[in-house]
C-alpha cells in the first residue's frame, strides 16, 4: 500500500542527498537536509585541510570516523563533540574539535572524475558550456553547489550539523533524529558546541557516501611503524599533493583507484614508488600504473622499529621478497560502510553471513537487507541512496533519488516484505556477500531499467506522472566509454575485471 510521508529527513549534502531533496521537495515533501560541514558537495567538497588520523588497525565499521578506542567494547564512542556539548572551546583545540565533528574528506588537489562529465549530467542542470570531460575537483564542487542554489535546495540544508543518533520513536510511526551543530561565533568568540534539538519524521533518507571511514588493515608491525614514525605512515585519505612525498622511497598499499592515481602524481617526484596488493578483482591493471612504479606482492610484516632512528625502514613480502629503504607508507586500502547514527543496526562482531533480516552493516563491506540497495526491508520508511558501486554516479543516484521520492511521496509503493525478502535472498544467491554485492558494473543500465519499469508500472496503474530512467544520448555515450574500458583493461594481455573500475 502507498505511504506518504510528510517530513523528511536527509542526511548527508553530497550528490545523493542534494538529488534527494530535490525530488522529494518538488514531490511536495517537506525535506531537512543534516550537513555536518560548513559547504554541499560531499566528497567532491575539496579542502586543504586534512582529516585525523584513523586508528592503527580501523576494523571497526560501527566507530566509522568518530574519535575511537580501537581496543573499545562498545560499537560507538563519545566524541569531542558530545564531551563538550554546550561548552566554549579552548581556542588551542578548536582545529581538532572541527576535524573531530565534520573531518575533511578524501579529495587531493589534483583530483579529477573518472567517468565523462557529460554521463554525470543532472537533470535539468547542464555542465557549462566547454566543460571537458575530465575536470578538476573544484569543478565538480562548483556544479553540485550551482545546483544546490539552482533547485532551492540550500535553505533546506542545516550546516555544520552531524547527525549522532537516529532511531524509532515509540510506537513506530516517526523517526527521531538527534544532531549537534558546531556553532561558529567568530575568532573574538571562540566557538562551541551544543546539541541543538531532537527532531521528528515520517521518513529518513541515508545519503551519507562511502569514503570517511577509512579501513587500516591489520598488518603485523604497521600499528609500530605508525607509533614510531606517524607523519610518515598514513591513510590516503589524508593526501592532498605529491609534494611530501619528494626524494621519498613510497609503498602504497592496495591496488585500488586511489592508489593508483597516488603513484601517477608522486611517481615524477619521489624516489622509488613500489604499490602492494594483492590478487582481488578490485586490482587495477599492472598498465594503469606510472612505468617507474613497481607492482609487488602483498604486505607479510613490517620490521618493527627499535629507535627512531630506524626509518628508512624495512618491509617484507608474502613472495620472501624484503622491501628496503622505505621512508614513506601510504595505507590506500579503502573505507567501511558505516551508519554511526544506526548502532542498533551495526554488529562489528558478526560474520556477513549470519546478519540475518535486521542488522545493516557487519564487517563494513556491504549494507544488509535492503530492496533494490535503496530501501530498508523490515521498515521502508528509511531508505538510502547512493550505494551501488563502479557506475556513473550522479545520474544512477539521481535516478535512485527520484525514485525514493516517488515511493515517501505516495506516488509508488514496496512490494510486500515477503516479496523483497525473495528478491534479496535470491541477489545474495547470484552475487554473493561482500563488496562485489553493490557492483553494478554490467548491470547498470539493467538495475536502472529495473527501477523504471516498477515506478512507471505503478504511475500508468493510477494515473501518476512516469519518471525517466536514462536517456539514448546517455545510453549511447556510456556503451561508447564501456568500449574504450574494455581496450584499456585489455593492455598488457590484462583481463578485464569489471569490478575494479569505479
Amino acid at each position: 500500500m502507498p505511504f506518504k510521508a510528510s517530513r523528511c529527513a536527509v542526511i548527508g549534502a553530497g550528490v545523493s542527498g542534494l538529488t534527494s531533496a530535490k525530488h522529494l521537495k518538488a514531490a511536495g515533501v517537506e525535506v531537512v537536509v543534516y550537513e555536518r560541514s560548513s559547504v554541499s558537495g560531499g566528497v567532491w567538497s575539496y579542502t586543504e585541510r586534512r582529516p585525523l588520523e584513523p586508528s592503527y588497525p580501523a576494523l571497526r565499521p560501527s566507530v566509522a570516523d568518530f574519535v575511537a578506542d580501537p581496543d573499545a567494547k562498545v560499537s560507538i564512542q563519545k566524541s569531542p563533540v558530545d564531551e563538550q556539548n554546550g561548552a566554549q572551546v579552548d581556542p588551542q583545540v578548536t582545529e581538532d574539535i572541527d576535524l573531530v565533528h565534520a573531518p575533511p574528506g578524501p579529495a587531493y588537489d589534483g583530483l579529477k572524475n573518472n567517468i565523462p562529465t557529460p554521463l554525470q549530467e543532472l537533470k535539468g542542470h547542464p555542465w557549462k558550456e566547454g566543460t571537458e570531460d575530465f575536470v578538476n575537483v573544484r569543478v565538480i564542487g562548483e556544479y553540485l553547489q550551482s545546483f544546490s542554489k539552482t533547485f532551492d535546495v540550500e535553505p533546506l540544508i542545516k550546516f555544520n550539523t552531524r547527525v549522532e543518533e537516529l532511531e524509532k520513536v515509540e510506537g513506530g510511526k516517526k523517526w527521531r533524529v538527534r544532531s549537534s551543530t558546531l556553532i561558529i561565533d567568530g575568532p573574538e568568540k571562540g566557538r562551541k558546541i551544543r546539541e541543538v534539538e531532537r527532531q521528528e519524521f515520517d521518513a529518513v533518507v541515508v545519503a551519507n557516501g562511502h569514503y570517511h571511514a577509512c579501513r587500516v588493515p591489520d598488518i603485523p608491525g604497521l600499528k609500530e611503524w605508525k607509533a614510531a614514525w606517524p607523519s610518515r605512515v598514513q591513510h590516503s585519505k589524508g593526501y592532498r599533493t605529491p609534494n611530501d612525498f619528494k626524494d621519498q622511497n613510497v609503498l602504497l598499499i592496495g591496488g585500488g583507484v586511489s592508489s593508483t592515481d597516488i603513484a601517477k602524481e608522486i611517481a615524477p617526484i619521489a624516489g622509488k614508488v613500489y604499490q602492494s596488493a594483492r590478487e582481488s578483482p578490485f586490482r587495477l591493471p599492472l598498465s594503469f600504473l606510472p612505468p617507474s612504479a613497481e607492482r609487488v606482492a602483498d604486505i607479510a610484516s613490517f620490521a618493527i622499529p627499535t629507535s627512531p632512528q630506524d626509518i628508512p625502514g624495512e618491509v617484507v613480502l608474502t613472495d620472501g621478497r624484503i622491501l628496503t629503504g622505505i621512508d614513506r607508507v601510504v595505507v590506500c586500502t579503502g573505507y567501511h560502510i558505516t551508519y554511526p547514527f544506526l548502532p542498533s543496526l551495526h554488529n562489528d562482531f558478526l560474520a556477513r553471513e549470519a546478519a540475518g533480516e535486521e542488522i545493516l552493516v557487519t564487517d563494513g563491506t556491504q549494507v544488509h537487507n535492503l530492496h533494490k540497495d535503496i530501501f530498508y526491508i523490515p521498515d521502508p520508511t528509511l531508505a538510502f541512496v547512493g550505494i551501488p558501486f563502479f557506475s556513473a554516479t550522479f545520474t544512477l543516484f539521481e535516478i535512485q533519488a527520484i525514485v525514493v521520492s516517488k515511493v515517501l511521496s505516495g506516488q509508488a509503493w514496496v512490494p510486500s516484505k515477503e516479496e523483497m525478502r525473495k528478491e534479496y535472498r535470491e541477489r545474495v544467491e547470484k552475487k554473493g556477500y561482500g563488496r562485489a554485492f553493490h557492483s553494478v558494473m554490467n548491470e547498470e543500465v539493467e538495475y536502472v531499467a529495473d527501477l523504471v519499469a516498477w515506478v512507471n508500472a505503478q504511475a500508468e496503474a493510477t494515473g501518476g506522472e512516469k519518471m525517466e530512467g536514462h536517456t539514448e544520448k546517455w545510453l549511447a555515450q556510456n556503451q561508447a566509454r564501456l568500449v574504450r574500458m574494455k581496450e584499456a583493461f585489455n593492455e598488457n594481455g590484462t583481463s578485464p575485471k569489471p569490478e575494479a573500475t569505479a
